[in-house]
């Protein structure tokens, strides 16, 4: 089938004017526009009750109340989940400062307002933690929740750019079959919740710190952390489930990344993707060593 050339060219130019239309709504604006400001604000309370209530219905529920009382887990899953907690808050923040950025509000109500709503969720997070007689809040989850604001605020008040970004990577390991219903039976499940296959990163961007060399600006080194051998918090194992390893071991990473916010481009669609992507570690050629002191080279690792 033949399409006359007219429609061909209407068809270009309703595509480039739609794509026009959303490059132009992307660009942050010149001053505060209050449409957007409130645009953003309700938005940003829709989706957190939303979430809150969705955690109370799927995550709690169930489970029986008690008083309002602290844990001490520091010692739990090798610390992965208090990187797990400064990951997420940073990035909230960041969504939140970018989110009032698009509105046109200045730096100041950037930091204030937007950068601590990561820190803000999880805190209520950390109070439906202290209520339920299944977990309870924990001072840790509160530190690394801090930690994630300051890393991104501090940035932006030493150096006016975030030259080191926390990322993420995952890959599918052993110990979720032995323990589905706690490390997820599927995909999207382990991802979120079999701490042996995450790895958290510290990406910093080479070219911010040797702003005079040749470097590429999206260029990136990173350091990972991550851990194996485990099927509970805790040490000590379930002599029942069968293991591939019985040790817990803590896993350290060298590798390359991408800063894909610093790739020029005049797209604000391709720069809203290229910011939420940028959460995510890129498979590279990886280096690792481990605290039993094995060394081992990854030609991809993810």
């Amino acid at each position: 089938m033949k399409f006359p050339l007219s429609i061909l060219i209407f068809a270009a130019s309703f595509l480039g004017n739609a794509q026009g239309k959303i490059n132009q709504f992307l660009k942050p604006a010149d001053s505060l526009s209050f449409q957007r400001r409130n645009f953003v604000v309700g938005t940003e309370a829709v989706v957190a009750t939303g979430a809150i209530v969705g955690l109370s219905a799927l995550w709690y529920n169930g489970y029986p109340k008690s008083d309002f009382h602290f844990i001490n887990d520091n010692a739990e899953w090798l610390q992965m989940d208090k990187a797990g907690h400064v990951f997420s808050s940073y990035h909230m923040g960041r969504f939140g400062a970018e989110l009032l950025q698009w509105s046109g509000a200045n730096k100041k109500s950037q930091l204030i307002y937007g950068s601590t709503i990561g820190f803000a969720f999880l805190s209520v997070v950390e109070v439906m933690d202290g209520y339920s007689s299944e977990w309870g809040a924990s001072w840790g989850d509160v530190a690394a929740n801090a930690t994630g604001t300051v890393l991104y605020v501090s940035q932006e008040l030493i150096w006016k750019e975030q030259r080191i970004t926390p990322k993420f990577s995952f890959h599918k390991t052993v110990y979720a079959s032995a323990r589905p219903n706690v490390l997820g039976s599927s995909l999207q499940e382990q991802i979120l919740k079999d701490y042996n296959g995450q790895t958290y990163w510290l990406s910093a961007n080479i070219h911010s710190f040797f702003k005079e060399s040749k470097i590429p600006g999206w260029l990136n080194f990173a350091v990972g952390y991550g851990a194996e051998g485990m099927v509970t918090g805790k040490e000590g194992l379930i002599n029942t489930i069968f293991l591939p390893e019985k040790e817990r071991i803590r896993q350290f990473y060298l590798s390359f990344d991408v800063d894909l916010t610093k790739i020029n481009t005049k797209s604000n669609l391709l720069k809203s993707v290229f910011s939420v992507f940028n959460t995510i570690k890129i498979p590279a050629p990886t280096f690792e060593i481990n605290s039993l002191g094995k060394a081992k080279f990854h030609a991809l690792y993810f």
